[in-house]
């Protein structure tokens, strides 16, 4: 009888319900009153405090609900449990058509049935919904003739405590379930907003009329832009302070900011608005002004290369290769390719028609074969020049970037050692 599997818009079955302690079966007054009905209709007391009973002990099987009938097997004194049944009317169009147009009336009333309260001017609005003396007509398949049965008083209780949670199981039990309620409510509450609406004219709207914003009239001419500044200003001095920031980081960074919005400001275009994270890392280390790894510039590498994920080994080579030649050089120095022939096929016979040995190809790198110098060709089509000590796989930029492979070398100063 009791399949959750069956259930759809006009069938609600609900699991047993928990034993509890106490003759209150409803805290709302919808629940009570369904209560009063209950007991004002009952012929014999003694069969209502037995039904209390047993509702409270847990002896009510799962309810199923639809309209006009709640249906569940009650366990009595024999081991087979009885089926119980507790009819009420169902409302008919009219009734319904009324009970709408009062939800309707009030916003509060849709609002209220939301949140799983009946509100009472609602149920006092012409319609029976609330059952009186009388309406609950029990059946059961026990012997017991009185009107109603422990069995059905107890099947009355339980169901007052299903009425405490959702009203819509009372709505159900009348004769509509709560999607076609609500779907109801809806198109009626739209129906109404729309006819308010055709009644009422345009709401004026604030501004100004179109035709004065338009009429021609004579404008004085903008005032010529500022000439931009030939260069960024420095910034203030910043004061060393027990446990603040370095000055001279702050003093850094207030540089880089004015020389950015001085080129912004004059070309339209960030010269460093592409860069990534690490990138612009190796930038700020390497625009330190000084040469050598000073206590100051050791700070700077050790807190730039932290926040990149880097050691500052790494960042010291990368600064290296910025120098050398800015973001093509770092690429230069992190990122091997194969080139395609051309260029990079005829750098050989040129470092051999210079009287040098012949260098090993290896992807975009051409070292010697004593392994201590090093060209890599850049995708900018430049040559890029790397140092190391001999037997050690330890380059670092060195020279300046040339076309000419052999040139790349010259600007080293060492083609006599070659």
């Amino acid at each position: 009888m009791a399949a959750p599997s069956r259930d759809n818009e006009l069938r609600r079955t609900f699991p047993p319900l928990p034993p509890r302690d106490g003759d209150r079966f409803a805290e709302s007054w919808w629940g009570n009153a369904w209560v009063e009905a209950l007991e004002r209709g009952a012929l014999d007391v003694k069969r209502l405090e037995r039904g209390r009973g047993y509702a409270g002990q847990g002896h009510v099987d799962a309810i199923t609900v639809t309209p006009g009938l709640v249906l569940a097997y009650v366990q009595g004194s024999r081991p087979r449990p009885y089926r119980v049944q507790v009819r009420l009317r169902t409302l008919d169009d009219t009734d319904w058509d009324r009970f709408l147009d009062a939800a309707a009336d009030r916003p509060g009333h849709i609002a209220a049935l939301l949140d799983k309260e009946m509100p009472q001017s609602l149920a006092e609005c012409g319609v029976p919904l609330l059952p009186g003396p009388g309406d609950l007509e029990p059946h059961c398949s026990c012997p017991d003739r009185g009107h109603p049965c422990k069995h059905a008083a107890a099947l009355c209780y339980q169901t007052a405590r299903l009425l405490d949670a959702d009203p819509f199981v009372l709505l159900l039990l009348r004769g509509r379930g709560e999607r076609e309620l609500l779907d109801a409510l809806s198109r009626l509450s739209a129906t109404r907003a729309a006819r308010a609406a055709q009644g009422r004219g345009p709401a004026p709207l604030p501004g100004v009329r179109a035709a004065e914003v338009l009429a021609s009239r004579a404008l004085p001419p903008l005032p010529a832009p500022l000439p931009p500044p030939a260069h960024p200003e420095q910034p203030p001095a910043y004061p060393a302070a027990p446990g603040g920031p370095d000055p001279f980081a702050l003093d850094q960074l207030a540089t880089d900011a004015a020389a950015r919005a001085q080129a912004l400001l004059v070309s339209g275009r960030d010269p460093v608005g592409q860069l990534t994270f690490w990138q612009d890392a190796v930038r700020l280390a390497a625009a330190r002004p000084g040469a050598g790894l000073t206590a100051g510039t050791r700070a700077l590498y050790s807190s730039l290369a932290a926040a990149a994920g880097r050691t500052p080994s790494e960042l010291a080579r990368a600064v290296a290769a910025w120098r050398q030649g800015g973001p093509e050089g770092l690429a230069v120095l992190e990122e091997p390719w194969d080139p395609p022939a051309g260029r990079f096929d005829r750098a050989r016979p040129l470092l051999l028609a210079a009287d040098l040995p012949a260098f090993r190809p290896r992807r975009n790198h051409l070292t010697h074969p004593q392994g201590h110098v090093q060209l890599r060709l850049g995708r900018d089509g430049l040559w890029y020049a790397y140092e190391s000590e001999p037997g050690r796989d330890d380059w670092w930029p060195r020279g300046t970037p040339d076309l000419d492979p052999v040139g790349a070398l010259t600007g080293l100063g060492l083609p006599g050692d070659l």
